[in-house]
């Protein structure tokens, strides 16, 4: 019993991985020679992985179909919504967001749909990318 884990461990050891290395296979120590070999074709980028379809990116949002009904605020688990009274729209927090899509499925106008942007990482929890208007 005290070694049961280890043919799990030797499995995984020796499995090809799901993902690519982004954005390129070896990433050389000095990045910038790698941006000049990319620029004059001497390197090629390889693209990032597909995401898969159904995928829960970031949440886009058509302000123009919104009619202000607040359904969204009212399911939204993490209280990622805040509503804006004044214009009578919402405004989406995503570092508070776990990407649960219930939003998208109460809403009556489809204003609010997943998208395929994965890259959200920020240091400011405030900031423009993170913030859906």
């Amino acid at each position: 019993m005290r070694f049961s884990m280890l043919p799990q461990v030797f499995f995984q050891m020796f499995k090809k991985p799901f993902t690519n290395k982004f954005p390129a296979k070896y990433i050389p120590s000095s990045t910038t020679k790698f941006l000049e070999d990319v620029g004059a074709g001497r390197v090629k980028i390889i693209p990032p992985v597909e995401t898969p379809i159904d995928f829960r990116g970031k949440i886009q949002y058509d302000s123009e179909k919104c009619i202000g009904c607040k359904l969204c605020i009212k399911v939204c688990p993490t209280e990622a919504i805040e509503y804006k009274e004044k214009e009578k729209k919402i405004k989406i927090y995503l570092a508070r967001c776990c990407f649960c899509s219930q939003c998208n499925d109460v809403c009556p106008t489809n204003c609010l749909s997943m998208g395929n942007e994965f890259l959200l990482a920020d240091t400011d929890k405030y900031s423009k990318d993170l913030i859906v208007e």
